[in-house]
């Protein structure tokens, strides 16, 4: 072995005149081992960085799968049945909660994210990205002409800070008729804008005809008071 020959050509370097040897300590002995052992032809074959992280890695998984199978109920069996069972509880309280909506904290984003423009702007908004498919762009321009439109028409106070629900709700009382339709409107809005929902054409479709139906609606006085439809 080649360990063996380079220990054994230093101690040949150390034996002294008359083939008498010269004892050798400890140290020394290892640090001849260790220059020989340095050499880069022991180390061609040894795996790089990644490779020795990549095993440690399967070492430290293999590791800890084996330790909760010995705990599981029913061993490696048992444990993937548990495994499986946490996945399809999480999918399900995914699908059942849906991605999360705003919470009470923003319930007062206001409807308006700019500085005030007409109805007519914002449909125009609302046609330009309907256009190039940016629905929920186009959802969102056209229920704040929606708004806009009924507080144009002093069918809604302007009030700064109102969010599309409460715009919704007090229009409803106003135009029963329409509190369905203006309900849905704002829940497209919210799920749009604070919810990481995508509209789709359908969903805009609904929120442009609420807009030309309240536009061909026409209010007395009195029927805005007590919301009885004219």
């Amino acid at each position: 072995m080649t360990v063996a020959g380079g220990t054994a050509t230093t101690l040949a370097r150390l034996r002294a005149d008359g083939d008498v040897p010269v004892d050798i300590s400890r140290v020394p002995a290892r640090e001849a081992a260790e220059r020989e052992l340095s050499d880069p032809m022991y180390h061609e074959n040894d795996p790089n960085l990644l490779q020795r992280g990549l095993n440690r890695l399967w070492e430290w998984l293999d590791n800890l799968f084996g330790s909760a199978s010995d705990v599981a109920p029913g061993g490696p069996l048992g444990l993937v049945v548990v495994l499986l069972v946490v996945v399809a509880l999480v999918a399900a309280l995914w699908w059942r909660l849906g991605t999360p909506h705003r919470t009470p904290a923003t319930a007062g984003d206001s409807l308006f994210g700019d500085g005030p423009r007409s109805a007519r702007d914002h449909r125009a908004a609302a046609a330009r990205h309907a256009s190039a498919g940016r629905w929920n762009e186009a959802v969102q321009e056209r229920m704040r002409a929606v708004v806009r439109s009924l507080e144009e028409r002093a069918l809604l106070d302007p009030r700064p800070g109102r969010t599309a629900d409460e715009a919704a709700a007090e229009a409803g009382r106003s135009l029963p008729s329409h509190a369905d339709a203006l309900r849905r409107a704002a829940r497209a809005f919210d799920d749009v804008t604070y919810g990481g929902r995508t509209a789709d054409e359908p969903t805009y479709r609904h929120v442009e005809e609420l807009d030309t139906a309240l536009e061909r609606t026409r209010l007395t006085l009195d029927t805005a008071s007590t919301g009885t439809p004219a």
